[in-house]
């Protein structure tokens, strides 16, 4: 690889992160001003215009607070469980594919930090690491009440990952590949080749799944406050605290993002060529992914503040015994049209 290469790829990766960042912060003050907005309040109006500098007040706050290590945690793990929730949360977006291919100085530059052969598995992959995360960080914690939330998020979590990766293979099977960009490909052209038109129960399995990956309401059983004070981050303080609040939700815009990708879309906008029409076309592919993603992130608030969380053992009920089987039954019924529309 060139030194051009190498620096094209640095600035992809600087502006993903800065990107996800600042996602992160505007999500941060646009749940509390919906909330506020659902519940007849005010929410934050004092730090800046409309209160907009809320967020990075609450970071400062953060920076300021007493870092407390509560006596007999493990201490290397209680430390390490933190980055082990935030890095792959921030890692994820990496292959996730936010607009269409653009010509820089005379070489085609795809929107995407890395277009693997792989990028489904490594999304899950990923997703998965998170979870020793949670866990540790309730087993080091010393604490009765994180211990639960830690068993609680690991039973969930290996629960609904098992439904939300048998409805991404019915699109995988569409598809004909685990590249996003291949994914994002197959649904070019009119509104009705999204794959939400083609999977819809894929889709309702994927979306349902991914509210009880990120552990929000009605899925937050891990952090029930009326049970478990904060659950498994009840002994953190100051930034480490703080980095499991990035993480999820770090890991809220990466989901999001992914619906989008993998069932509507992604970057693409029906009954236009993005391609053709240059540069024009890389801002409305990347302002149409934006757009759709913001949504999904708007509907991460609208249900949280809405719906009222699940009872534990109703929560695994509906994992193994409707979600599970609902996704093998979809595959099955995805294969069997493949295949008999390929012996024709």
């Amino acid at each position: 690889m060139d030194f051009l290469g190498l620096f094209i790829i640095c600035v992809k990766v600087l502006v993903v992160f800065t990107g996800t960042m600042v996602t992160v912060l505007m999500m941060v003050y646009a749940e509390r001003r919906v909330s506020a907005f659902m519940q007849g309040r005010l929410g934050p109006n004092r730090v800046g215009p409309q209160g907009l500098l809320q967020p990075i007040a609450d970071g400062i706050k953060f920076l300021m607070k007493e870092d407390i290590i509560p006596e007999g945690v493990n201490k290397p793990i209680y430390l390490l469980a933190p980055a082990m929730l935030l890095i792959p949360a921030l890692m994820t977006f990496a292959v996730i594919p936010f607009g269409t291919t653009i010509t820089l100085l005379g070489r085609e530059v795809p929107l995407q930090v890395a277009d693997l052969n792989v990028g489904i598995l490594y999304i899950l992959a990923l997703t998965s690491i998170g979870v020793y995360g949670l866990v540790l960080a309730g087993w080091a914690s010393n604490s009765k009440y994180s211990l639960i939330g830690g068993l609680r998020s690991s039973a969930q979590l290996i629960s609904y990952e098992l439904a939300m990766g048998l409805s991404v293979v019915s699109i995988i099977l569409l598809a004909g590949s685990l590249k996003l960009s291949v994914i994002v490909e197959d649904q070019q052209g009119y509104l009705l080749s999204w794959n939400v038109f083609k999977q819809p129960v894929a889709f309702l399995i994927f979306l349902v799944s991914v509210y009880a990956e990120t552990n929000r309401l009605p899925f937050d059983l891990t952090e029930a406050e009326q049970e478990l004070v904060g659950g498994y981050h009840t002994e953190y303080s100051s930034m480490k605290f703080a980095m499991f609040f990035t993480a999820e939700y770090a890991n809220m815009v990466t989901a999001a993002a992914l619906t989008v990708t993998l069932f509507f879309g992604g970057w693409d906008v029906p009954l236009l060529n993005e391609t053709s029409i240059g540069v024009l076309g890389a801002i409305l592919s990347v302002l149409s992914f934006v757009l759709k993603t913001a949504f999904f992130l708007f509907l991460f608030i609208w249900v949280r503040w809405t719906f009222p969380r699940f009872r534990y053992d109703q929560l695994m009920k509906l994992g193994w015994k409707v979600m599970l089987p609902l996704a093998l039954i979809n595959i099955f019924v995805t294969a069997g049209y493949l295949t008999l529309t390929s012996m024709r």
